[in-house]
């Protein structure tokens, strides 16, 4: 396929054929070569993976567009772990990726995905999260260590939509988890942390 397209595009000459012709035919083949660019890349990230996938998931990041992000949702079911690892990490890498966060905040929630969770996870780091700190904060009560640890940074320093019931939310988890935990130094340390958060929220819509 990728010889056909040089071939074509070899004669593509504007001495030739009229100019509006030749932006056209070339729009046509530049459309066909990046279809075929993101078909290799997603091949790369299916099953197992290379020495190339990462440099295919950049490239697929920065393609970006809703080719990229239909497929990288897609791949996040795929039977090998690792590749959905990589499909959440592209979604993470597109700009325009607002379709795929349902998808994967789905995928974090997935039995399937306990033990990659956090890796999953950190790719939200590229998203915009503004409308899930309920969300996240009870990933981070009620999630593995590295859910935990992922979730509490990313509530540290992403942007929220802070309101009087997100608040009464997150207040609601802590509550069901102070009352199912062991009263141990682990959860007094938790306790200050998450006092400590709750405050901030208070004080910020004061």
């Amino acid at each position: 396929m990728h010889l056909i397209f040089y071939v074509l595009r070899s004669v593509l000459n504007p001495k030739v054929i009229n100019h509006d012709n030749y932006v056209f035919l070339n729009r046509i083949l530049e459309h066909i070569k990046m279809t075929i660019d993101i078909t290799t890349y997603v091949e790369q990230l299916s099953g197992e993976l290379n020495d190339n996938a990462y440099k295919a998931s950049d490239a697929l990041g920065r393609i970006g567009n809703e080719s990229v992000v239909k497929a990288m949702i897609e791949l996040l079911n795929h039977p090998y772990l690792e590749s959905r690892i990589m499909a959440a990490r592209t979604l993470g890498l597109v700009e325009n990726n607002s379709e795929a966060l349902l998808p994967l905040l789905e995928a974090i929630k997935n039995k399937e995905n306990d033990n990659i969770a956090g890796d999953l996870l950190m790719a939200l780091e590229g998203f915009d999260v503004s409308d899930k700190y309920v969300e996240l904060f009870k990933m981070y009560l009620f999630g593995s260590y590295k859910v935990s640890m992922v979730a509490k940074d990313l509530l540290d320093h992403k942007d929220f939509n802070i309101t009087p019931r997100v608040i009464k939310k997150a207040q609601k988890h802590w509550d069901q988890y102070s009352n199912n935990v062991k009263r141990d130094e682990v959860f007094a340390l938790r306790k200050e942390e998450v006092e400590e958060m709750l405050s901030d929220l208070r004080a910020y819509l004061d």
